[in-house]
């Protein structure tokens, strides 16, 4: 199976070192704006080719499978090339700019028979795996309601950033909510299902910045805290809270309250607890055996995407759909409540991401 990566940074972070544990896959090309990066990137891994342009990649190779770890506003129009050219896409996360480009990926998808899917790595974390089965089997019985909170401070200081950097514009598609509120609401459909109403904001609140390298001013616009309160079609409420902004890192903290039990679960360490009613909280936290890897990075986020590549080139190479994992079907309903966050926070309303899909 032959393999193209587009971006550097999380390649290099996760998928290089993930692929390296799957032996039908070979990567042949990578492509990063920077001509350094990319060949950095192939040096370190034993790329044979880098290229600082993305489109001649494409057209140099017969790729069975394409990975794109880039901005946000590049992922349509890299996904639909790709496509174009034949090959499966794994796309990072979030979908898209927006519920249509996210459509069209989509249908493009869809229309040429590839296998598509969204680096949301989470879903193969076996805690997070075990919360959904929790879920699934009636242990924490009707599930009344979900806190989720993600505390930085890794954007508070207005020096923080260098000067244009995308993740702190809008207009390339950074910000938090996209950033980390769309793995929240990735692993809230895949426990829950899907969101019915929301309110919510995407607001910026250190707009004035001064590059770090650069020291002159310039503006961010892309929102550096969110929110929103979601109202489950299972009647469910989930309120997520996600700050980059903050004195000190609180990390994320997920609990999940059952009519007959309480999961916790703290990126601190990593360790899961339930409590049935009227019990005592126990640990049970399942250990993930792709820690224990050679050469894969630590941290739930590098480690969980060995067993997201495995299951996504096994389908390939079986000629399967997905058994898991989030498809972009999965990418555009996750791009419709993100959509809805932003509306909320425009028109003063609480919205119904559906209701999106028929205003076009």
């Amino acid at each position: 199976m032959k393999v193209g990566i587009i971006g550097a940074s999380f390649a290099k972070a996760a998928f290089l070192p993930a692929l390296r544990n799957v032996p039908e896959a070979e990567v042949v090309a990578i492509a990063s704006a920077r001509m350094e990066s990319a060949r950095a990137a192939a040096s370190q891994f034993g790329v044979p080719d880098a290229y600082d342009d993305w489109e001649e990649m494409l057209g140099a190779h017969d790729l069975d499978l394409v990975c794109i770890a880039t901005p946000t506003f590049l992922h349509a129009p890299q996904t639909l090339a790709a496509l174009e050219c034949g090959a499966h896409v794994l796309c990072d996360k979030p979908t898209a700019m927006d519920a249509l480009e996210a459509a069209q990926m989509l249908e493009a998808a869809e229309s040429a028979g590839r296998i598509h899917m969204i680096d949301h790595e989470l879903r193969f974390n076996p805690n997070r795996m075990r919360i959904a089965e929790l879920i699934a089997d009636g242990s924490l019985g009707e599930i009344r309601h979900v806190d989720i909170t993600n505390v930085g401070s890794s954007w508070r200081d207005p020096a923080s950033r260098p000067e244009g950097d995308w993740w702190s514009l809008a207009e390339k598609g950074g910000g938090r909510l996209g950033a980390n509120g769309s793995h929240q609401v990735d692993l809230l459909r895949w426990w829950l299902g899907e969101v019915e109403w929301l309110s919510g904001a995407a607001t910026v609140m250190v707009p004035d910045r001064v590059g770090r390298d650069s020291g002159e001013p310039w503006k961010a616009t892309a929102d550096d805290v969110s929110y929103f309160t979601a109202q489950m079609e299972s009647g469910a409420v989930a309120q997520v809270f996600m700050s980059g902004v903050a004195s000190h890192d609180m990390g994320n903290e997920t609990r999940i309250f059952g009519s007959e039990g309480t999961l916790t679960l703290h990126n601190r360490d990593e360790r899961l607890f339930f409590a049935r009613a009227g019990r005592d909280f126990e640990e049970i936290t399942v250990a993930d055996p792709n820690m224990a890897l050679a050469e894969v990075n630590q941290g739930i986020w590098n480690v969980s995407v060995v067993a997201l590549m495995q299951e996504l080139c096994n389908a390939i190479t079986e000629g399967r759909a997905l058994q898991r994992g989030a498809t972009f079907a999965d990418g555009l309903a996750n791009q419709l409540v993100l959509d809805a966050v932003k509306i909320s926070e425009q028109e003063r309303r609480w919205v119904r991401p559906s209701d999106l899909i028929d205003a076009g």
